[in-house]
């Protein structure tokens, strides 16, 4: 077996207890101690890249335009410049210019989707105590 295979059979992961799990690599004998989290993390990215998905690793203290933002968020960028102002996403200013950390505007995107999953939620309720 070899180290990929190990990584892409998550329920492997998901039994290892050590923080820092030792894994041998078969084509060369050696081996490593990895953070388990690192091994993790790849694992989620080996399966996305698997499935045709884009993958890009950005440190979270990273700043990004307005326009990546917006391209991030799938919506345009004056929208994203209203929710800006709106205070719904934290900004730096740079002379004219808005700068969005990446933490910040993945929050936004945590939040909102939260938000979503609970008003999704409470329309089931409504509707099943209307008898629909």
């Amino acid at each position: 077996m070899t180290f990929l295979t190990i990584l892409l059979k998550s329920a492997s992961l998901d039994r290892i207890k050590e923080a820092f799990p030792e894994i041998e690599i078969e084509e060369t004998g050696e081996k490593i101690r990895v953070p388990l989290k690192a091994l993790k993390l790849l694992s989620k990215i080996l399966k996305e890249l698997g499935k045709g998905k884009p993958v890009s690793i950005v440190p979270n203290a990273t700043e990004m335009t307005t326009q990546a933002a917006a391209e991030i968020l799938g919506c345009s960028r004056p929208h994203l410049v209203d929710l800006l102002e709106q205070g719904k996403i934290q900004f730096t200013k740079i002379g004219k210019h808005r700068r969005i950390k990446f933490h910040d505007l993945n929050e936004y995107k945590r939040q909102t989707k939260l938000k979503q999953r609970q008003l999704l939620a409470e329309m089931m309720q409504d509707d099943e105590a209307s008898g629909l």
